[in-house]
């Protein structure tokens, strides 16, 4: 006949201490990663663009996702809490494979509650684009199509969209407003939307992003008046402007590139 044998009393002690020791450890790392009642804009460097917010309360919402699926699931890996399985909201401001893919690839990791999406994206597109909307369907994320004055709650600050682009792939022209402080995001936008926006006036803006492969002397960035600007790659073009990083200065802002 077996008889049972109970563990040691040092072994049961041991298992204990293990478990309060990483009940202690996952503590402090959500003491750490805790919001802090501000909002976070982040620019990885992926190919493409993409941003992740980081509401005052603690929720993160992508904006684009880049054309590197994993280099923006690091970059996700990264800067969300690892218990963090869901997004507040995803904007797509154009569906082309610089912004599509790394987005996909968030929807296959993280849920989405809303999504705000240029319009065009809402219909034909690659096998790409067809997946990412396919996703959402099954997610059962409420779909939104942008249009100028769509706005989008940030728990504590609003993403409103200022112009909508006619192009073949789409584009937007977004706003974000926290407290004193705006940011424009240009990363998308077409310029020719920009006559209509100053003829019906526009605010100024403390930080702008805006595309590398265009010549940041414009009318829109010379009446936001910009302390600062943000330079995204998302865009191509075959003849980019042969300009220096301090040539690209509008009115003494300081410059970034994404990181």
């Amino acid at each position: 006949m077996s008889m049972e044998q109970k563990p040691a009393p040092n072994t049961s002690r041991s298992v204990l201490l293990r478990i309060m020791l990483l009940a202690m450890a996952l503590v402090a790392v959500a003491w750490v990663e805790r919001p802090d009642g501000r909002l976070h804009l982040l620019f990885p460097a992926v190919p493409g663009d993409a941003v992740l917010i980081q509401t005052p309360r603690g929720e993160f919402v992508l904006i684009d996702g880049g054309a590197d699926p994993a280099a923006l699931a690091n970059a996700l890996g990264a800067y969300m809490p690892f218990w963090k399985r869901d997004l507040a909201a995803v904007v797509l401001t154009a569906s082309d494979m610089r912004r599509v893919p790394g987005q996909l690839a968030a929807l296959q990791r993280y849920q989405a509650r809303q999504s705000l999406v240029t319009p065009v994206a809402l219909s034909g597109g690659n096998a790409t684009v067809r997946e990412w909307r396919r996703i959402l369907a099954e997610h059962k994320t409420p779909v939104r199509p942008a249009h100028p004055g769509a706005t989008l709650d940030l728990g504590g600050a609003t993403l409103r969209v200022l112009a909508v682009t006619s192009a073949k792939q789409g584009g937007l022209l977004l706003r974000i407003d926290y407290g004193a402080t705006s940011i424009v995001l240009a990363h998308s936008s077409d310029p020719q939307e920009e006559p209509a926006l100053l003829a019906n006036g526009i605010r100024r803006a403390q930080f702008v992003a805006y595309p590398w492969m265009r010549d940041p002397h414009q009318p829109l960035l010379a009446t936001l008046q910009p302390r600062a600007i943000l330079f995204s790659d998302g865009l191509h073009s075959d003849h980019p402007p042969l300009l220096t990083y301090q040539q690209r200065a509008v009115g003494g802002a300081r410059l970034y590139h994404e990181q």
